[in-house]
């Protein structure tokens, strides 16, 4: 499988991952986008030994787009507190399943999550072990009982935008787990992590990074793309 570079330096790398490939290995035993970019790395600038690739942030496995990773150890910790800091800019694409009724707004919602089952359900805020999320939506189109949103995590939680969506009656295309009807023919879920910047963790500069689109039906005919 071929590595789709957006950007490489000293001490940042930005690759986009396909729907369907895990970011870090798991139980599947499949190939993951960690081992796909350390092997490009190691082929590229012919590396002997181990390639170190820190991993500061992730895409859940049917979720496609951009991800990040720090090259060397003081790359990878500035990038990840970029994103504790909220200084990282992340912006995804979605596709519902059912139209989405409000326009635009932000959801708050407190997170919990099911380790066992993998999943994620809103609870009362005072529930203990429970995380609170926030997300930016925007409605940007309607088509044929379905809708096109942007959408703009404050917070990082686990399946924070697929729950969201779900909450407003327009679970995500293809998303099974959180209220859609039908799979996509490739089980992905119909969200795409589209753009990120942060600031660069050693030059006062940013890193912006872009994904260009899955070449599936589902994202196709829509004019705000």
């Amino acid at each position: 499988m071929d590595l789709n570079v957006l950007h490489c330096c000293n001490h940042v790398l930005g690759v986009v991952k396909p729907a369907g490939l895990p970011v870090v290995p798991d139980d599947s035993g499949d190939l993951s986008l960690l081992e796909l970019a350390k092997a490009f790395l190691k082929r590229e600038f012919k590396k002997p030994g181990e390639v170190f690739l820190g991993v500061v942030h992730r895409l859940d496995r049917p979720v496609s787009g951009v991800v990040c990773f720090g090259r060397t150890s003081k790359g990878a910790a500035r990038l990840s507190e970029s994103f504790r800091g909220g200084s990282a800019e992340k912006t995804y694409v979605a596709v519902t399943a059912r139209p989405l009724a409000e326009s635009e707004g932000v959801i708050e919602h407190w997170l919990l999550k099911d380790t066992t089952r993998n999943t994620v359900r809103v609870v009362e805020p005072e529930t203990p072990g429970a995380k609170r999320a926030e997300t930016r939506f925007r409605r940007l189109e309607d088509r044929r009982g379905q809708s096109l949103v942007r959408l703009s995590p404050i917070t990082g939680r686990s399946h924070q935008l697929r729950v969201a969506m779900a909450s407003l009656g327009a679970p995500l295309s293809g998303d099974l787990r959180y209220g859609a009807e039908e799979p996509l023919p490739d089980r992905s879920v119909a969200l795409h992590a589209l753009s990120l910047e942060l600031p660069h963790p050693t030059r006062p500069e940013a890193v912006s990074l872009c994904a260009p689109l899955p070449q599936l039906p589902v994202w196709r005919g829509w004019r705000e793309l």
